[in-house]
């Protein structure tokens, strides 16, 4: 079957790429818009919180344990260096950017590790939603779920969140990407953890938990029509995802000179050492404890109605993985 897919080209996709007709697009949310509005593609990369949101009431799509967007989020939570955020502690009551949505994936897990590890609440904050670097309006292609009473407007017309968290006018930003302002510079603005390495690592280290925030998900119709497609899916994704790894493996014996960073094979080095040789897996059971305590977030951030298992969020011929 010739499969229409849609995701980004990350290393864990370069082979899919170079072998097959995949399409992408400038920025994540326009594939998922694309799939979730338009239904352009039979396969595609979706974040996890825009799926669980379809799932409250019923999608055409199913989500397979494919996960090729990962990232630590300690690192994604901004402050105004005016603000008086100094810790986690001083979050309390403040004005709080998030991109797109309330709840976007990487903010559900930067909410989740300091709600677990430093006692913070987001229903006493208020929170702005807009476009990061450029105005948009909240994504109007998923519902918008979020606690009774909690305070969520919208950013300006003609404001973007980097340049509110710049000017003082919000306090704090969760953001899957760097804003434009930390990228010009600006003394404005910093990290809450300016060491996340070191706190991401630790966090690693006691939890086993390598943040998802993406999932592949196929067509439901497809799926009834041809049994075995879940599988030949998933083979396909991680043999590309495989691929990728093989690639840094051998490129410890040339320094990783493909790459143009310094000290690359160093780093390599270290992950090899800390996660093992499969520092990326795909499938349930060796993400087992990463999507229980995501689903576990989502439900307790309002988002889910009820708390979901895993069981409930994938194909059933995967969970054997």
């Amino acid at each position: 079957m010739d499969l229409k897919i849609g995701c980004f080209p990350y290393d864990t996709t370069r082979q899919l790429f170079e072998t097959t007709t995949v399409e992408t697009a400038d920025t994540l949310p326009e594939i998922f818009e694309r799939m979730i509005r338009g239904g352009e593609y039979d396969v595609a990369e979706l974040g996890l919180t825009f799926y669980l949101r379809l799932l409250e009431k019923g999608t055409p799509f199913v989500a397979l344990p494919i996960f090729p967007n990962r990232v630590f989020r300690h690192s994604c939570v901004f402050v105004n260096t005016h603000s008086g955020i100094a810790g986690p502690g001083d979050l309390t009551g403040r004005t709080i950017g998030e991109f797109g949505t309330y709840g976007q994936d990487s903010g559900v897990w930067a909410k989740g590790i300091l709600m677990d590890e430093y006692g913070f609440k987001p229903e006493e904050n208020r929170w702005v939603i807009g476009g990061l670097d450029r105005p948009s309006a909240p994504f109007g292609f998923i519902p918008h779920p979020h606690p009774a009473g909690l305070d969520v407007t919208q950013a300006g017309d003609g404001r973007t969140l980097s340049d509110l968290l710049d000017a003082g006018e919000i306090d704090a930003l969760f953001s899957a990407n760097v804003p434009q302002c930390v990228l010009d510079g600006s003394p404005n603005v910093t990290r809450l953890f300016p060491d996340y390495v070191a706190r991401e690592r630790d966090y690693h280290r006691r939890t086993g938990i390598f943040p998802i925030m993406h999932a592949v998900v196929v067509r439901r119709d497809l799926l009834a029509d041809d049994p075995g497609l879940a599988r030949s899916v998933y083979a396909m994704f991680e043999a590309a995802k495989d691929a990728a790894a093989e690639r840094y493996r051998r490129g410890q014996r040339l320094y990783q000179v493909q790459t143009m960073v310094p000290w690359a094979d160093a780093l390599v080095d270290e992950t090899l050492a800390e996660f093992g040789e499969n520092w990326w897996p795909y499938g349930i059971s060796a993400n087992r404890a990463t999507l229980e305590t995501y689903l576990r977030y989502h439900h307790e951030q309002g988002l889910s109605s009820r708390r979901r298992q895993v069981e409930e969020v994938f194909a059933t011929e995967l969970l054997g993985t």
